[in-house]
């Protein structure tokens, strides 16, 4: 099984609360989750705070408007710092997600560090290569700026900080 990491790091103007109390919401996820990923909560228990073992299930529609079932665990949470979101079915062989904020002049720094791999050893190889990555990038992309939107850009030394890298 091959396994792949995406890292994205993201500045926001918001204090650290804010960005936990946002974060830590599973409702907020289809805001910031492409429209054409035709997303939906389908599983979630309502007005409990974040806590290790909660079960959250989705129907995402990632390609071709084909919808599959994901149900996801929340696995460790340490708030306001950090929390994990690992798959327990769904369409990846592996999907552990951590989501780190951390308070930074100016704001947060948001890390999410994903580690996952696909079904179908060569085969997934080779829809990764073709256009899983790229549609995990489009993701994430989209997730960027449309929290830039929200919370507005944060700068350091006049450039816009986003880091993204694939490794595997």
């Amino acid at each position: 099984m091959k396994v792949y990491q995406l890292k994205r790091e993201q500045y926001l103007p918001i204090s650290l609360a804010e960005a936990w109390d946002f974060f830590s919401s599973p409702r907020n996820l289809k805001d910031i989750t492409p429209p054409d990923m035709g997303f939906d909560i389908v599983l979630i228990e309502e007005s409990k705070a974040m806590y290790p073992g909660m079960i959250v299930g989705y129907v995402v529609r990632p390609l071709w408007g084909i919808p599959m079932r994901w149900l996801t665990e929340i696995t460790h949470v340490q708030a306001p710092h950090y929390f994990v979101d690992e798959q327990r079915f769904g369409p990846y062989a592996l999907w552990h997600h951590q989501h780190w904020f951390e308070e930074v002049e100016g704001g947060v720094k948001m890390t999410d560090l994903v580690h996952y791999a696909l079904p179908m050893g060569v085969l997934g190889r080779l829809a990764h290569a073709l256009f899983v990555r790229k549609r995990l990038e489009q993701i994430f992309d989209y997730r960027f700026r449309t929290l830039e939107r929200r919370f507005g850009s944060w700068q350091a030394q006049n450039e816009l900080k986003q880091k993204s890298s694939f490794s595997a």
